[in-house]
């Protein structure tokens, strides 16, 4: 029985503890659908904070920023509200740098994926050699002279780049953005809608990308390992996840503002979650593009927060094959 014993206390593995904050983005105006910002609030009604903290996790919610529209912010040529979108990224940068300092780890709930220039740049403020895995249907990496739409939400990876930096003209608002990443430090997951220009800046550069089409033929499985290889084949360096909900498919998470067919089952969603956490290093995560409004019943609704949810918590530690057990004291025989 003592043999037994011993052994069963062996084989008993304790979860990981993680110090997270989380800070709410309530934010549109990097696109143009109403009701993107109301995600961060469904995610927290949905009992993110709870879940977490069930699950070993020390959770400090920062609250949601205050994000206000700059009086007469005209257009730069096709490009929506500059000014606003230039401080809403500016408050958040600040906010994401704050996490960090308090050695936190940051999950940032948008709101539109604009959002990721303020939530990468203050996380690079605070954080050297950041890698970034960025799990989206869309490259979001056209350049304001490039963007067909003039949304914002499609085009943060371009001011994040250095090599891109050439090609992103003066803006109202942006003066402050400093690139912070190459080309070499990111890998895209789950592509399968680019406009042709950004299909040639992701080829010209050299980014590491895997569409639908390649998730199709090599497994998620083999595109995790790839993109570890590729992040970590010399040093281990602290992750950047931005992951847009769209990612998935709209079977799963439908109410999104630019869904697009053919996406990440939820398994495989999940999957890169759960990958990413067992690096150790996972750093910030952006969940965005949760669009309430977007739903055409309550169930696409709920389906789309439940994901969200479900995404951050295999962020940090929750295991599909079960929960492990916390300091668990074994009967005495």
């Amino acid at each position: 029985m003592h043999i037994l014993k011993s052994f069963l206390k062996f084989m008993i593995i304790r979860r990981c503890h993680h110090s997270v904050g989380i800070i709410g983005a309530p934010f549109s105006r990097g696109q143009r659908k109403d009701g993107v910002e109301k995600g961060p609030d469904y995610i927290r009604t949905a009992g993110l904070t709870e879940k977490l903290q069930a699950q070993g996790c020390q959770v400090k919610d920062y609250g949601n920023l205050k994000l206000d529209d700059v009086p007469n912010d005209e257009p730069f040529r096709k490009v929506r509200m500059p000014k606003t979108v230039g401080l809403a990224n500016q408050h958040l940068a600040d906010a994401v740098h704050t996490v960090k300092k308090e050695g936190r780890a940051c999950v940032v709930l948008g709101g539109d994926h604009s959002l990721a220039i303020g939530s990468i740049l203050g996380h690079a403020r605070s954080q050297r050699d950041l890698c970034l895995v960025w799990v989206d249907a869309h490259a979001d990496i056209n350049t304001p002279l490039t963007s067909p739409t003039g949304n914002v939400h499609g085009q943060p990876v371009s001011y994040l780049l250095k090599e891109l930096q050439s090609k992103i003209p003066v803006m109202p608002g942006f003066s402050w953005i400093k690139p912070c990443i190459t080309a070499k430090d990111i890998v895209y997951i789950g592509l399968r809608d680019l406009d042709p220009e950004e299909h040639y800046i992701v080829k010209n550069l050299g980014i590491k990308s895997f569409s639908m089409t390649e998730l199709d033929r090599f497994g998620m499985g083999r595109v995790m390992e790839e993109t570890c290889d590729h992040l970590f084949s010399k040093v281990n360096r602290p992750i950047h996840l931005s992951y847009d909900i769209d990612a998935l498919d709209p079977l799963v998470a439908p109410a999104t503002g630019t869904p697009a067919i053919g996406g990440l089952t939820y398994r495989e969603g999940i999957y890169v979650a759960e990958e990413i956490c067992k690096t150790g290093l996972l750093s910030a995560v952006d969940l965005v593009e949760v669009n309430p409004s977007r739903g055409k019943t309550e169930e696409e609704v709920r389906s789309t927060v439940n994901a969200a949810v479900s995404v951050v918590l295999s962020c940090f530690g929750k295991a599909r094959e079960g929960s492990h057990p916390i300091n668990y004291q074994l009967p005495e025989p």
